[in-house]
């Protein structure tokens, strides 16, 4: 987008607004602070309307507009860019044809604007109306933050320096088995936790050693009170839950990954939002803080963990993309990215 000719020209911005709501309150602003350089651009070089777009959760039912309203993005966004040039649409997926990449609806996106910049990354990988639609309609533009994706995340996918530590966690290994085959097999160390632990050691899908939990924090339920205990991991008692990664594993854990080059980080080590069960997710999130190289955060959940622990300052680059970067680092092309031609 540094190379188009915005001046008195109405944009359409597609940004990634998809941020978390408490009580009608946006509750975590990451996203939308790093949609405003693209913006802030824009207006710097005279553009007569900005235009912006985006998703906010996912709304099934019309008795789901009033939850998943763009409002309180809207009046968040209005006090960070105070420029009556800004204007913010309605929730993108209150419209059908917005997944279904409904030309239609792509035109009523479009109507009235004379250039398109696509700065969701975290969207790329949807070929939805408002990523992949308009750029069929529009001359179409990379915006600052979708580029720096590309370029922080693209830095893994080439000769990195090493060692090279791979931290995956949460719930399910089938959402991560793509980049675990693709970036893994190049990984010096490949340390797994969370849920997505018991699957492997089960029944390890992969072609090459990981490395898992020694001991668990076991909870006789799933509860913030339930009664908690370490256990060594292959000890778990019957109907227990290993909520979190024991003090063995963290100590281990953060040997490794402190003595790393390159890191990338995906997912918490167990259910991080309840403090009994966070420890695990902090020992990890400061290993990797620690790291004199290069290191990745991605994952909605991680980045969450690493501003709750104030240590987002400390890697390099903390990814706006959960799907969209995992994809992208399994080797996938993304329609988002791929609807932007290389030259105009």
């Amino acid at each position: 987008m540094r190379d188009a000719n915005v001046a008195r020209r109405r944009v359409l911005v597609r940004s990634d607004l998809n941020v978390p709501l408490e009580e009608g309150r946006v509750a975590d602003p990451t996203r939308i602070e790093a949609s405003l350089p693209t913006l802030e651009l824009l207006l710097e070089r005279g553009a007569a309307e900005v235009r912006v777009c985006s998703h906010l959760g996912r709304p099934k039912t019309d008795e789901d507009r009033a939850t998943y309203s763009i409002e309180p993005v809207r009046a968040y966004l209005r006090e960070l860019l105070p420029d009556d040039r800004v204007v913010v649409l309605e929730n993108t997926r209150f419209d059908p044809g917005e997944t279904k990449n409904d030309p239609d609806f792509a035109r009523r996106l479009a109507e009235g604007c004379d250039l398109f910049v696509n700065d969701a990354f975290g969207s790329a990988h949807r070929a939805h109306a408002s990523t992949v639609g308009v750029a069929e309609l529009l001359p179409a533009y990379a915006g600052l933050l979708l580029v720096r994706e590309l370029e922080m995340l693209g830095r893994l996918l080439e000769d990195v320096e090493r060692p090279f530590v791979l931290i995956s966690g949460g719930a399910k290994v089938e959402d991560k088995l793509g980049v675990l085959r693709n970036l893994g097999g190049r990984a010096d160390e490949v340390l797994i936790g969370g849920k997505m632990a018991e699957e492997v050691r089960e029944s390890n899908p992969l072609e090459f050693d990981v490395v898992l939990p020694l001991d668990v924090v076991a909870a006789s339920a799933f509860g913030e009170e339930a009664e908690a205990k370490v256990v060594r991991y292959d000890e778990l008692p019957d109907g227990w839950l290993g909520l979190d990664i024991g003090p063995e594993t963290r100590r281990d854990f953060a040997g490794r990954i402190r003595q790393a080059k390159t890191v990338f980080w995906n997912g918490p080590m167990g259910v991080f939002e309840w403090p009994r069960f966070a420890e695990g997710t902090r020992a990890v999130a400061e290993a990797v803080g620690d790291v004199d190289g290069y290191t990745v955060v991605g994952g909605a959940d991680s980045v969450r963990a690493l501003h709750d622990l104030g240590l987002a300052d400390a890697i390099d680059w903390a990814s706006t993309g959960g799907g969209a970067s995992l994809e992208l680092l399994e080797g996938k092309e993304l329609p988002g990215v791929a609807a932007i031609p290389e030259q105009l």
